[in-house]
């Protein structure tokens, strides 16, 4: 194949060697995400320093360990398939994109809710009245409600058709642990909601 050929088969595309705009808005994504991610973070990190300074213990049994790192291996896994094997955009990328919005500002209420008591980690706070209001009037773990939702948004946007539901199934185990860790301290009698994060 000459060098003119090589150049009108990456213009062209319909070509096998051109990927079009899927790339692109798989990388996108994955950076979009990782960068909410980190600003949640500092606003983790920030919490749990002023809840610990408060007696906040941290119940034993928890997850955060293994959560730390497949929560953001999972957007990352979903976006390598999707960059190398997911379609083109399409009505699925605009559903991914609605679901992630609304998965990302379900999160963002149930942290505003918890104010400084919402962390990534599990800390309770003795003797602190637990927060019923907002989203957790609707439903116990709004938070985990919404990481579910961020995971199988980015899956559609992306077109991640094996390691979407793979991660999706993955983090609900590891979530499953959480809320048994999370419950149990809240349970406690002189325990309170104080996270409620990922």
């Amino acid at each position: 194949m000459g060098r003119l050929e090589v150049l009108e088969s990456l213009i062209n595309l319909e070509s096998p060697h051109h990927r079009g705009l899927t790339p692109f808005v798989a990388s996108g994504s994955l950076l979009a995400v990782l960068l909410l991610m980190g600003a949640e973070l500092l606003v983790s990190r920030r919490n749990e320093v002023r809840l610990r300074a408060q007696g906040a213990l941290e119940p034993p049994g928890d997850v955060y360990r293994a959560m730390r790192w497949t929560y953001p291996g999972a957007f990352a896994l979903m976006a390598l398939e999707g960059a190398l094997f997911g379609p083109e955009p399409g009505a699925a990328t605009i559903a991914g994109v609605v679901v992630l919005a609304a998965s990302k500002l379900l999160k963002c209420w149930a942290m505003a809710t918890l104010g400084p008591r919402w962390t990534y980690r599990v800390l309770v706070l003795p003797g602190a009245p637990l927060v019923t209001g907002g989203p957790y009037a609707l439903a116990r773990h709004p938070n985990y409600i919404a990481v579910v939702g961020e995971l199988l948004g980015m899956a559609l946007l992306v077109g991640a058709r094996l390691t979407g539901p793979a991660t999706i199934v993955l983090f609900s185990l590891l979530l499953r642990v959480r809320i048994r860790v999370e419950d149990g301290a809240l349970r406690s009698p002189h325990c309170a909601r104080s996270s409620a994060g990922t």
